[in-house]
């Protein structure tokens, strides 16, 4: 069974090139984020597996930095409204903090790729036009305009007008270049009219205009001689971008399309992802909830046409224990359900690996850490690991560890780990899964007689006993309940009540195990 990254680097590897180019590229029209960044993790996999096979590679990531904004993002005020069809290499920094559009909204995914391991040649649509890379193509193209319309037309219910032209010169009046309409050309001089009223003539030397989207992607894969390229779905319906562009590629530009990867897009709380509507997640964002890995795992634990639905609340507990038990699996920390699976965690996770061959990360379970930083009142380290090890929450490499044992990385990533979920209970957390321990004073809440009974035989068990498995005092707790005629729901409440001053709260074994013994004793009594 070999991984789907793998997969493709074999089939790659098979072809008959001196050289692998991996592209990926994204608009930059907004935050860049998880989903439409799928390209450059998935072009930066599949390089790492080509380079296990020796293969001579280079993976380039593109910004399409030159193409129109047709929605203001979020959060740019309306007033950006003015800017719309204006290529985004042309409009200002929303916060004056970047030299334009494009770079601000650049530089928080270029900041993390390090982090993410990701190993990629940039390049700028705008820059490779002014620098004049597409001259020679955009030449081509006007030149054999006819059969680029009729290739088109095969696509299209509605065919192209006589004098259509597969270029947009910017309107040198209103900076618009999706408002133009080119019908003439003369040498480098392209004829033009624009919505706005002006009729003008660019010169495609000047890079004051673009390709038609289609025949500029099949020009860029002849310009870098691209032999891989992942985009989403929408790219490859039938009829769509890549079917059209691969054949322009191939009768126009005389260069076979690269292998395609499609994916699916990643919907955020059920709902597609959007920069305009502000429903989106970052690169960025992730890193301050999750290690790195924990990305890639998500993105490559499945198929890449398999829907995937993200959310930041609680079900990315679910992710962060699936997460944890695959890299305890390859680490050979914790045993795998069966054989089949173990190998399975296996493949994904050194496909998800960002640093081969690295040693065993401590990263506690990111779950037992939600309830241990609130029991704990913050962040304090050593505070926090006592209650893990209380609670048989350290793996078997770390299980006879000390807090003074571990090493400055491990420390690093124990830190990163604290903060990450600490992190995530600020922001994502639902309201029910907060609490506060009532250190100063007995919450004044109404309790029956029966569990006034219960609190004061448990706090005499937890007395005489030092339990060192929260699963024992569980036991024991239930045969007290029971001799009380409680039902585990009320006996539970009245827990939660006197230490947390709320009728619920993390598992009840496990969260008396986790504070201090005397507190405890004291408090189920009443009497701190």
């Amino acid at each position: 069974m070999e991984h789907w990254i793998e997969r493709i680097a074999d089939d790659l590897s098979k072809m008959d090139v001196e050289k692998h180019t991996i592209a990926s590229g994204t608009s930059i029209s907004g935050t860049i984020h998880i989903g439409n960044s799928c390209d450059i993790f998935i072009a930066n996999a599949v390089g790492k597996a080509l380079r296990k096979l020796d293969q001579d590679v280079e993976v380039i990531w593109i910004a399409d930095d030159h193409d129109p904004l047709r929605k203001v993002p979020y959060p740019l005020p309306e007033s950006y409204s003015k800017y719309l069809g204006m290529p985004y290499s042309t409009i200002p920094c929303p916060d004056g903090c970047c030299k334009n559009f494009v770079e601000h909204f650049e530089k928080p995914l270029f900041n993390v790729l390090d982090d993410y391991g990701i190993d990629v040649t940039i390049k700028s649509g705008y820059e490779m036009y002014k620098s004049g890379v597409y001259n020679d193509y955009i030449r081509k193209a006007l030149e054999k305009h006819d059969e680029i319309r009729e290739i088109f037309d095969q696509y299209r219910r509605v065919p192209l007008a006589e004098d259509w032209l597969p270029y947009n010169p910017i309107c040198e009046e209103c900076g618009r270049v999706n408002t133009t309409t080119a019908y003439g050309y003369d040498g480098d001089k392209v004829y033009y009219r624009c919505e706005c009223g002006h009729e003008g003539v660019s010169d495609i030397t000047k890079g004051d205009g673009k390709l038609t989207w289609r025949v500029e992607w099949a020009a860029r894969w002849k310009i870098f001689n691209t032999t891989c390229e992942p985009f989403g779905k929408d790219h490859a319906a039938s009829g769509g971008s890549y079917d059209v562009s691969k054949v322009i590629s191939k009768e126009i530009f005389g260069y076979d399309a690269p292998y395609p990867i499609p994916y699916e897009w990643i919907t955020l709380d059920g709902e597609a992802m959007s920069k305009s509507h502000g429903v989106f997640f970052a690169p960025d964002e992730w890193l301050k909830i999750g290690p790195a890995e924990s990305l890639n795992y998500y993105l490559f634990r499945s198929k890449p046409m398999k829907p995937k639905d993200f959310s930041p609340k609680m079900k990315f507990l679910d992710l962060m224990d699936q997460f944890d038990t695959v890299e305890k699996v390859f680490y050979d920390e914790e045993e795998a359900p069966s054989k089949k699976e173990e190998h399975k965690f296996k493949e994904i996770y050194r496909v998800a690996q960002i640093h081969e061959g690295s040693p065993l990360p401590f990263r506690p379970p990111y779950r037992f850490l939600v309830n241990a930083i609130q029991i704990a009142g913050g962040c304090d380290l050593e505070k926090i690991f006592g209650i893990l090890k209380r609670n048989s929450q350290l793996t078997k490499s770390f299980e006879d560890k000390e807090f003074e044992d571990l090493t400055e990385r491990e420390l690093a990533q124990y830190e990163e780990r604290v903060n990450n979920v600490k992190y995530w209970l600020d922001n994502y957390a639902p309201g029910f899964v907060k609490f506060n321990v009532q250190y100063k004073s007995i919450p004044n809440l109404p309790l029956q007689e029966e569990q006034d009974a219960f609190l004061r035989d448990l706090a005499d068990l937890m007395e005489t006993n030092d339990f060192t498995k929260s699963e024992d005092l569980h036991d024991e707790m239930y045969k007290i309940l029971e001799a009380h005629g409680l039902k585990p729901q009320k006996a539970f409440q009245a827990i939660y009540k006197m230490i947390l001053g709320k009728k619920q709260g993390p598992r009840a074994a496990s969260f008396l195990l986790s504070l201090d013994k005397d507190f405890v004793v004291k408090r189920l009594r009443k009497e701190a």
